[in-house]
């Protein structure tokens, strides 16, 4: 039975007609493939499953990253800037008087500038995480003012900062120089904890200008002085204003208040802008372009006289200095004094003056901020400064 029945298959393979064998041998003369084993395909559907969240994950991630980086919000970065040389900026310009010879640098003292701009989202993220970078709030960068107007109080600080610092430098070495007091204008005003409705706070505006006090023309600031006596606390006061960028005057009611600092004192309520001016017996500029505040005045007060007088005033290394200087020759306080300590150090500077009035806290930020190879010398005058660089091996001034 077995035999027959194979030789009757061989039979019904040989008794295909010709015509269809060459379909048959088509359609199954190539063999497909053995299907995978099953754990191969449950290998790579569980690759699958995890592939594909992370695919998305990544793609989730890319989107936030670019959002946030075109998405600005209300913070604003305080990070390192440069250090800058003074003496390319200097023209001396024949006046009244011959312009006296000058003794160029080559390289000479440094101002430090600190980086202040608007942040994405992602530079406040990044900001937070870098410890040389402050990320301030709306409030705790402008405070009473706005953008514009802090930007032209900066512009203002800076115009008076060369100024004190021309000042400064030509009456040391012996120049023939005044000082002439300008306009009364606002650069902040003091707020009591409740502030009456009335009050400079309320009343006032940064950049005003006060062109008339109960009924007296104030044409400089010290034309206030004066005015003011016989106040006292709770006084209301009709005084005239000339808001920033306009002509048109305004009438106000102001009720002036007792100093914070000194209750028998009575006070306005605000700060005015240093808007001194100097006579000095041949011109001085100094190239700033666009950077704003007062805290190079010191640097700017060495650059002068450095470029003045014979010799390197300077001593060895590379010095910078930050702090404000005031025409009685005393250095005051600055801010962002580690982010100007961080761009000292990477530009190599050896010798940072900053001002001695700074808080404990700040100086030792800066030290830290620099490390052993710059030394950092807290000055509170511009003799300070002077003897700083006496010991750095720099020239005395010509008596």
């Amino acid at each position: 039975m077995i035999a027959h029945a194979t030789t009757h298959a061989a039979r019904t393979v040989t008794s295909v007609p010709e015509s269809e064998a060459s379909t048959f041998m088509t359609e199954t003369s190539v063999p497909l493939p053995p299907p995978p084993p099953l754990s191969t395909r449950s290998s790579n559907n569980r690759r699958l499953y995890v592939a594909l969240p992370l695919l998305t994950l990544s793609w989730l991630i890319l989107f936030v990253v670019v959002a946030a980086s075109l998405v600005h919000i209300q913070r604003f970065e305080l990070a390192p800037g440069e250090a800058l040389t003074v003496g390319p900026r200097i023209e001396f310009v024949s006046g009244e008087e011959q312009a006296p010879p000058r003794y160029e640098t080559e390289d000479g003292i440094h101002f430090v500038t600190a980086y202040g701009a608007k942040l994405s989202a992602l530079d406040s993220f990044v900001g937070w995480l870098d410890p040389d970078v402050q990320v301030d709030t709306y409030e705790e960068r402008f405070g009473n003012q706005t953008p514009s107007s802090q930007r032209v109080l900066n512009q203002q600080a800076m115009v008076s900062s060369k100024q004190i610092a021309e000042y400064v430098a030509l009456k040391r070495l012996g120049y023939n120089v005044e000082l002439i007091f300008g306009p009364a204008i606002v650069g902040d005003v003091i707020c009591e904890e409740t502030p009456h409705p009335k009050s400079a706070c309320e009343v006032l505006k940064v950049g005003d200008t006060i062109v008339e006090f109960t009924g007296a023309p104030v044409n400089v600031l010290t034309d206030l002085f004066p005015l003011t006596e016989g106040l006292s606390p709770g006084d209301e006061v009709e005084i005239k204003v000339r808001p920033s960028g306009s002509d048109v005057v305004d009438t106000r009611t102001v009720r002036v208040i007792a100093n914070p600092s000194d209750a028998s004192k009575t006070i306005i309520g605000f700060v005015p802008v240093d808007t001194r001016t100097v006579q000095l017996p041949f011109d001085v500029g100094i190239s700033t372009s666009d950077i704003g505040g007062p805290s190079a005045g010191l640097a700017f007060t060495l650059a002068i006289l450095d470029e003045l007088s014979e010799g390197n005033l300077m001593g060895r290394g590379k010095v910078a200095a930050t702090g404000t200087i005031n025409d009685d020759e005393k250095v005051g306080a600055v801010g962002a004094v580690r982010q100007k300590a961080v761009a000292v150090r990477d530009a190599g500077v050896t010798l940072f003056l900053i001002p001695a009035s700074q808080s404990q806290q700040v100086i030792d930020e800066a030290r830290k901020a620099v490390g052993s190879g710059v030394k950092v010398v807290p000055v509170a005058t511009l003799q300070d400064a002077l003897d700083a660089l006496r010991d750095n091996g720099g020239d005395a001034l010509p008596k």
